[in-house]
């Protein structure tokens, strides 16, 4: 007789291959159309006593997603999705960055010389065109990997709405009088044509030449310290700024050495430069800074005279101990040029070329001007070497770490021009200067990593003012008016209001399309013809600085509460977002936007190394998603640490691939085990139940605790360890046999039913952050005792386990388990036996036989347990002082249930023929 018919095996429609690539963009597309999920999930929650609202760090509209963009959203989701399962109220509101320079110069590419021929206007619009392409294009790329949120309504910084808040933003500086314009060297990207803030600067190494210059000194210079032709010598790394030298800076509070050659060097520098040839090291004279002060050197390049002055930045740890300072050309040199009244000369024109002011300020003599003018700075340089003739004491090239523009890769200069700055140590109407407030109101924000605290912290008290303006076409204007005559920028409320309402019905373009008699409200006050308008846009990170209050704070968005949340980018917002958005929330409001920061690090291939298009270790969420699916990349994002720089490859997928398999093919055994559970019995738990019920409860406390602190990978560690050591490993192996074989309402079977479905309950909602797809799916397969009236994942709620009649095993019973399983490999490897079945376990241990869960047999899946009598074993090991030895059994293999309990072949055991006489 074939007995499998008498069996209650395990039954659901629950497939075990999830074929995610094929099956997961459909359902995909029902959460956005037909069930409008992110809609179910509000009203889902309305009224909760906890909201939670992650305010979305704008990506920027150019190009499609990588990797990097998959990582940082999939990461919001999953923590926004934790919230909603916890019970909480939630809102997540996408938005895009669209203004700004990589725009603009994909547009300039497209219309090469044509662009000459087009209005500010006129580009402007193809800019619009080519941010709203790009933001199409990505938005369904995002909906492509399953993420939830107001894909209807996204914020976007190009909206006429929007550019109006940002311009708001911008005048609530100017009224807190931080906000001020001066002439001042700046970070200058020549390839973008525009000044560029801190954060827009990045370092990279870069060769250059490295030169000691000397400086015959005046007349009156010699006399006064007793030398007859003493040259000041200077070291540099940046030729092309020695035309506009106006200054040599010495430090005034060290002794400076007359050399036998006739060179000025400070004296604790003379050892170093005798290593490099600069000097024999033979002192002369020794003469304090000071004596110099005010007197002149001679520039080699145009006779011009070079003031000696005095500054605390000369340092003692490099060059010769006297700078040479171009005021134009350096912070350091702009402040204390400052100091002496040093002109601010600046020859260079915005693209980096020599301009006209090298003929009219004389910086070059009149037989090579005209051959400099025009030609970049950069490949000036071996022609000023040339120039410099005998005045260069040596030359030579290294290398070393250099800014360079964060979005054209080239490097930058420092270049002075006239531009608008935040000011970080002006006085507010508070009394505080927007640092003091900046660095308290981090003291109040949470930090995932909380290493993050310190790297802001370092960068807002070193930071220094924020050059907020721009020289680009593609942004929000800087808005103002200013009187022709005083050039005095014009702060009238009037006024400001009236182009704010301008800029919400028509957008910021208007400024340049309408003119000043039409910008300006009636009865103003002003005549149009006295003034002029600022042409200057924002830089890009005041836009996205700002979003907080156009999205938070309008009331235009459904985005949550303000203070945000949390705000969650990559680590390199520590110099970006997170720095611009709590300046601008500190300037206005005199608060952070945050109540907490996450970060995560960058993506990179598995053996740690950067990805490159050229080295082919570049992975693409799109390719991810066709291959494995979005649920795979999900659950790598999980179960990675994402605190840190993130490996991910095909091999690493594969490996993330093996662990869904293993937690889908769980999760269908448990459905399948509780096809025909109708009420769960909680009253009658056996032992075993109450351990894995143990087990299972401080699991998923433990993962609970590690998701609401964020730390995923740490949580999904607990849950797969008690899934494959606990729950697959021990208790369900245990458990097939009384759940196939025992009578349908046998006590312990329902008891065991009733656990497994208990933990099924909590386990859903506990992991649907992360596989929402997949638990999704569960619910349209899961039997009712499972579902309890629910529809699909959306509906779930986690809660813990009811249950507090703990129970842990014993130790002997855990290790006696492990030992034993060691030994059952090497058997079967062996082909001594086939299966545990077989054998009968022989014990000393009183503990192990006194033990009643539910027959210690089931637990080492053998078929029965007895006190040591034969003393011939296939195998033997011990526990303590307990011997434990493996025999075969003297009985025959039941047909039905397969344990060795029957008395004769081909017989029933007792436990299946009582089944089956009861049919």
């Amino acid at each position: 007789m074939d007995y499998k018919d008498t069996l209650f095996l395990p039954t659901t429609d629950f497939a075990m291959r999830g074929a995610l690539p094929q099956n997961e963009p459909a359902r995909f597309r029902a959460w956005y159309d037909e069930r409008k999920i992110y809609e179910k999930m509000k009203a889902r929650r309305k009224g909760a006593s906890v909201s939670f609202n992650i305010h979305d760090g704008p990506p920027y509209a150019n190009g499609h997603l990588h990797i990097g963009h998959a990582l940082n959203k999939i990461l919001k989701d999953i923590i926004t999705k934790t919230h909603y399962f916890f019970g909480e109220d939630i809102r997540y509101v996408p938005g895009w960055d669209c203004h700004g320079l990589p725009i603009e110069q994909q547009v300039e590419i497209k219309l090469g010389e044509r662009k000459k021929s087009l209005s500010k206007v006129q580009i402007r619009e193809l800019c619009r065109q080519h941010a709203k392409e790009f933001i199409d294009v990505q938005r369904n790329e995002f909906k492509d990997m399953g993420i939830l949120g107001d894909w209807d309504d996204p914020y976007l910084t190009l909206k006429f709405e929007f550019e109006a808040e940002i311009y708001k933003a911008l005048c609530q500086i100017a009224k807190k009088g931080i906000l001020i314009e001066r002439s001042k060297p700046v970070f200058w990207s020549w390839a973008a044509k525009s000044a560029l803030a801190e954060a827009e600067v990045e370092y990279k190494d870069k060769e250059d030449y490295s030169i000691f210059v000397a400086f015959d000194l005046s007349d009156e210079a010699n006399a006064k310290i007793g030398a007859k032709g003493a040259k000041a010598v200077i070291w540099t790394t940046t030729p092309w700024t020695l035309p506009a030298n106006g200054a040599i800076s010495l430090n005034p509070n060290e002794i400076y050495a007359l050399t036998s050659e006739n060179l000025i060097l400070a004296k604790p520098l003379v050892e170093s430069l005798v290593s490099l040839g600069i000097t024999e090291g033979k002192i002369v004279k020794e003469f304090k800074a000071t004596e110099l002060e005010g007197l002149n050197a001679i520039n080699p390049l145009n006779d011009r005279a070079s003031k000696l002055i005095l500054g605390e930045h000369v340092l003692m740890d490099g060059g010769t101990g006297l700078v040479h300072t171009a005021p134009g050309h350096g912070e350091d040199d702009y402040f204390v040029g400052l100091k002496y009244g040093i002109e601010v000369i600046m020859p260079v024109d915005e693209g980096g070329c020599f301009d006209q002011t090298l003929k009219t300020k004389k910086l070059f003599r009149a037989d090579v001007v005209d051959e400099l003018v025009g030609m970049h700075i950069f490949k000036a340089n071996e022609k000023i070497l040339e120039l410099l003739g005998p005045a260069l004491i040596k030359s030579g090239k290294f290398v070393h770490s250099y800014p360079h523009c964060w979005r054209t890769h080239k490097p930058v200069i420092y270049r002075a021009t006239k531009q608008w700055f935040i000011a970080m140590d002006e006085p507010m109407p508070s009394g505080k200067t927007l640092r003091q407030v900046a660095l308290e109101q981090i003291g109040k924000v949470k930090f995932y990593p909380q290493s993050g605290i310190n790297r802001l912290t370092s960068m807002i008290e070193n930071r220094p003012d924020w050059c907020i303006s721009r020289q680009r076409d593609w942004g929000v204007p800087i808005a103002f008016f200013r009187d022709k005559s005083t050039k005095e920028p014009i702060f009238d409320e009037k006024i400001l209001n009236n182009i704010y309402e301008i800029f919400k019905a028509k957008g910021a373009d208007a400024w340049w399309q309408m003119e000043i008699s039409e910008l300006l409200p009636q009865d103003s006050g002003y005549r149009p013809e006295n003034l002029e308008k600022v042409m200057d846009i924002l830089d890009v990170w005041f836009d996205s600085g700002s979003t907080w209050k156009a999205v938070l704070q309008s009331g235009a968005y459904d985005a949550g509460k303000f203070p945000a949340d949390m705000y969650l980018e990559g680590s390199d917002q520590h110099r970006g977002w997170f720095q611009s958005s709590l300046l601008l929330s500190c300037a206005i409001n005199e608060c952070a936007p945050y109540k907490s920061i996450l970060t995560h690090g960058f993506t990179v291939d598995e053996k740690g190394q950067k990805m490159s298009k050229s080295v082919g270790n570049v992975v693409y969420p799109q390719e991810v998603a066709k291959s494995h699916g979005v649920e795979i990349l999900r659950l790598w994002v999980a179960m990675s640490d994402y605190s840190t720089d993130l490996k991910i490859s095909d091999n690493i997928l594969k490996q993330v691939s093996e662990q869904y398999r293993k937690i889908r093919n769980t999760i269908r055994f448990l459905l399948a085990s509780t096809s025909d559970l109708n009420e769960i019995e909680t009253s009658n738990f056996t032992r075993l139940d109450r351990w894995i019920l143990t087990r299972a409860a401080n699991a998923f406390s433990s993962a609970e605790a590690a998701f609401r602190n964020y730390d995923f990978s740490k949580g999904f560690n607990a849950l797969l360890n008690f899934l494959s050591a606990d729950l697959s490993g021990i208790y369900l192996d245990i458990c097939k046999d009384r759940l196939y074989c025992d009578e349908s309402d046998e006590p312990r079977r329902r008891s065991a039913q009733s656990a497994i479905a208990l933990i099924t309950r909590a386990l859903l909602p506990l992991i649907a952050p992360t596989l929402t797809y997949t638990i999704d799916e569960v619910m349209q397969f899961a039997p009712h005792i499972i579902k309890e009236g629910k529809q699909d994942a959306f509906d779930l709620i986690y809660k813990p386990i009811e249950f507090d009649d703990f129970l842990e095993f014993d130790e002997i019973l855990i290790k006696s388990r492990e030992k034993f399983f060691e030994l059952i490999d090497a058997l079967k490897k062996d082909k001594i036996i086939k299966s545990t079945l077989e054998l009968v376990l022989q014990t000393s241990s009183n503990e192990i036989l006194s033990n009643d869960i539910l027959g210690v047999a089931d637990w080492f899946m053998v078929s029965d347990v007895d006190t040591l009598q034969s003393e011939e074993a296939l195998a033997e090991f011990k526990i303590n002082d307990e011997i434990f030895r493996l025999v075969k059994s003297s009985k025959h293999k039941c047909p039905r249930c397969w344990k060795f309990n029957a008395k004769e072949p081909d017989e029933l055991c007792p436990r299946c023929a009582k089944v089956m006489h009861a049919r």
